[in-house]
């Protein structure tokens, strides 16, 4: 989990549970209004949600954030409508996180019918068509990422979760454009992933400045950013500011406590140490690297530089 770097690694922001509750109570309040069979229907659809909360895990894919969306029909008819949009999107929501992605497709369908509108929507069908991940439905998802964000301009999960796409497909110069827009956007609850994934997507472009730029944006936001901190140990030994990594790399260790430490950690600690000259220290995080991790990049690494010191880490 600690090598951020991989584009696919980025995080998505979808519905979670709370949301998916809360759109089970809306459709139930729109069933009384509706008559016998719309009860039967909310019934269904408030069973099916409970549910699936009951199961659902936060992941990577997840990112456990609710929409935002400004989307606000006056109509009471069009608000109803919107209502069934958002608990079949809510319900295509815990299917792709189960990786029943046919059954998240009929329920997103059901939503385009219910409000053809409704931008969170296409988002989510974009979000599944890239997780089934054939170059036909990855081609498609970009359409449906596109029209989410046409619906709504303002729709902040749906900038972010178009940047993982358009990193997924190297495309990182457009996906930059996209975090930059969910990271600046106050109020956002996904800003600090959108701006950690702004600073992996500089990485990807080589431009350190600007990716350690977006790390420190991440931290003024939340200190607590494991992501910010390990890239910007990285970016900072590449400096030789020495003293400020070593600070960053113990705050890193600080917030991990107990969570185990990952094979970059370790050579993050090597690396400081042999910056400055602690031989112990280094000679105790590289059998320990050694040990745990033999077949890790970080091993092979560690192993090129202990057979010629003097050379640059690579």
């Amino acid at each position: 989990m600690m090598t951020f770097k991989n584009p696919c690694q980025f995080k998505y922001q979808t519905f979670i549970s709370q949301t998916a509750q809360q759109s089970s109570v809306n459709v139930v309040r729109i069933a009384k209004k509706r008559g016998a069979n719309v009860i039967l229907l909310a019934s269904a659809l408030s069973a099916l949600l409970l549910s699936g909360c009951q199961s659902t895990t936060t992941t990577d894919l997840t990112g456990g954030t609710p929409y935002q969306t400004s989307t606000r029909p006056s109509d009471n008819r069009n608000l109803d409508q919107q209502e069934i949009a958002r608990v079949r999107t809510s319900l295509a929501a815990q299917y792709i996180r189960k990786n029943e992605l046919d059954t998240a497709q009929r329920q997103l369908e059901k939503a385009f019918a219910a409000d053809s509108r409704y931008a969170p929507a296409y988002d989510m069908m974009g979000v599944l068509l890239q997780q089934e991940g054939s170059r036909l439905n990855l081609e498609k998802a970009d359409q449906y990422f596109k029209k989410a964000i046409m619906l709504d301009k303002d729709f902040d999960q749906a900038h972010n979760n178009y940047g993982v796409y358009l990193s997924q497909m190297k495309r990182y110069k457009e996906a930059a454009a996209q975090f930059e827009i969910a990271g600046a956007a106050l109020g956002y609850e996904g800003r600090i992933g959108a701006l950690e994934n702004l600073g992996r997507t500089y990485l990807q472009l080589n431009d350190h400045p600007a990716a350690a730029k977006a790390f420190l944006r991440a931290l003024d936001g939340n200190r607590n950013s494991v992501i910010a901190h390990i890239e910007l140990v990285d970016l900072l030994l590449e400096q030789q500011r020495v003293q400020q990594a070593q600070r960053l790399y113990d705050e890193t260790l600080m917030l991990l406590q107990g969570q185990g430490i990952s094979p970059r950690l370790l050579l993050q600690g090597i690396k400081l140490a042999a910056a400055q000259n602690n031989i112990a220290t280094r000679q105790q995080l590289a059998q320990q690297l050694l040990s745990a991790y033999p077949l890790s990049d970080e091993a092979k690494q560690l192993k090129t530089w202990l057979n010629n010191p003097e050379a640059p880490w690579k």
